[in-house]
């Protein structure tokens, strides 16, 4: 008999779609064989996304794993939406019906559905078809215990977190100032902010819900979790941290290494910054101006990932047209300092570098426990999401990264004398700052390669999600 499936469901963005594939692949390794994965693919909104995605799955497929792709009938996306979240949220459940139908129509016993944290909708078709439903969850523990406490807050914190005074409460963290708190949870009118509340309340449903984080890295924030203090003292699904899910398989092998690994070949062990800024960041001429004056002040070598603004109608960043982003003359003077690159990098491949001492980052999550894995310090430059709230996570909680003032008002502006005090803070070798920012960052770098060996706290957590979906098997009814 075939073995039961767990199916999963992720959005199309390549942090969330590969993080997932990633964690199911561990699951099904962790398993024995004893677990299959069929994974059913929605219609990116885009060409583009489109195309990217296809082109991972054409990957996976030639991995000769046991994963079975069920790509789902295209849906028509919502085009009367004011944000990403609410754009997701509400393009996830136009799927129900298809989703329904590929889940009935599986000749194998179904172990379990995992979900995206924005498919939280779809719990109606897991309870309808009596089957298990997961959340698997991209971001960090302290951002699933703000969303689960949220609901609450909302009905706590009558104005705008903006307007509030003192601190809001996420148990398990430092008491967090209002403008740490992620973008979408800022206008309490916009509907990003009523999906939010709207996820927090849902999670609830979940029979687990599958963090891609470490336990030795959030402890208290996972033990208030399981408290029941993050949900008015009503027990929380059960949690599954079986983090960092990063893709550190090496890239095919290339002739020569990549042009920035090549150049990090020629530097000092630990004296470069690196500064990218994920997929979705990108500066005007008027920032880029500031962060150009801020390296070379610094007088620190630097490796910049500058991006140019996305094209209209998508998010995805273009290479940056470096004359009309760089003040005249930088390039010249920093040639012998620093490099600048205009199209995207090899982010795993350059923070892996002994040469990189420190990192300037909008502080996505993967790009955190990316760098974690590697044991580089951090100085966060949030932009949007949640990354506010793990900049402050980051530094007030885990310690692990240098703060830099970052002005939300004027959309996330830093200038040069500002990037130039957090560089020389991060990377300076008498910088009090910088020195405890490192041993941080040195220890979190073994805390998260012990987790995932044998016996590590999410190799046992993988153990324990086996076991209990491999206990939840049930026949779709057809």
């Amino acid at each position: 008999m075939a073995a039961p499936t767990v199916v999963l469901l992720p959005v199309w963005a390549a942090g969330h779609l590969m993080s997932m594939l990633d964690a199911g692949k561990r699951l099904l390794a962790r398993s024995g064989g004893a677990l299959s994965l069929t994974v059913l693919v929605m219609q990116a909104p885009t060409e583009k996304d489109r195309s990217e995605v296809a082109a991972h799955i054409r990957r996976e497929e030639a991995s000769g794993l046991d994963i079975r792709f069920h790509h789902l009938p295209a849906v028509e996306p919502p085009r009367d939406y004011v944000g990403i979240e609410e754009f997701v949220s509400r393009f996830v459940e136009l799927h129900a019906d298809h989703v329904k139908a590929a889940i009935s129509a599986l000749t194998c016993p179904v172990a379990a559905v995992v979900l995206d944290f924005f498919g939280t909708t779809l719990f109606d078709v897991c309870r309808e078809l009596s089957v298990p439903a997961y959340v698997y969850f991209t971001a960090d523990a302290a951002f699933y215990a703000l969303l689960l406490r949220l609901p609450a807050l909302h009905e706590e914190v009558t104005v705008e977190f903006g307007e509030m005074e003192g601190m809001v409460d996420v148990p398990g963290l430092p008491p967090v100032p209002p403008s740490c708190l992620p973008v979408p949870v800022m206008d309490k009118k916009n509907p990003n902010y009523t999906w939010f509340v709207y996820h927090g309340r849902r999670f609830m449903e979940a029979d687990g819900v599958i963090i891609n984080t470490v336990t030795e890295l959030e402890q208290s924030v996972l033990a208030a979790i399981v408290a029941g203090r993050c949900t008015r003292g009503i027990p929380a699904p059960a949690v599954y941290p079986v983090g960092p899910v990063l893709s550190l398989s090496p890239s095919p092998r290339a002739e020569q290494p990549h042009e920035c690994v090549r150049w990090l070949d020629a530097q000092p062990p630990a004296s470069v910054v690196l500064l990218c800024f994920g997929s979705v960041g990108f500066f005007t001429a008027t920032q880029a101006h500031q962060v150009a004056r801020g390296l070379e002040r610094s007088g620190h070598r630097f490796l910049w990932v500058l991006r140019g603004p996305p094209a209209a109608g998508t998010l995805q960043t273009t290479d940056a047209n470096l004359g009309e982003l760089l003040p005249e003359g930088f390039l010249e003077r920093t040639k012998e300092k620093g490099l600048v690159w205009p199209t995207k990098a090899p982010q795993k491949e350059i923070l892996a570098h002994a040469a990189v001492g420190g990192f300037v980052t909008h502080g996505g999550w993967n790009s955190t426990l990316e760098s974690l894995w590697f044991g580089v310090p951090m100085v966060p430059w949030p932009l949007y999401a949640e990354q506010h709230l793990n900049a402050f996570t980051l530094v007030e909680y885990m310690g692990a990264a240098v703060a830099m003032e970052v002005d939300r008002k004027r959309n996330n502006f830093v200038d040069a004398s500002e990037l130039e005090r957090a560089v020389k803070a991060l990377m300076d070798g008498d910088s009090d700052e910088g020195r405890k920012a490192r041993e941080k960052a040195t220890e979190m770098k073994a805390a998260c390669r012990k987790a995932v060996e044998e016996g590590g706290s999410s190799y046992s957590a993988l153990g324990r999600l086996s076991e209990d979906i491999r206990k939840g098997v049930v026949r779709t009814s057809r």
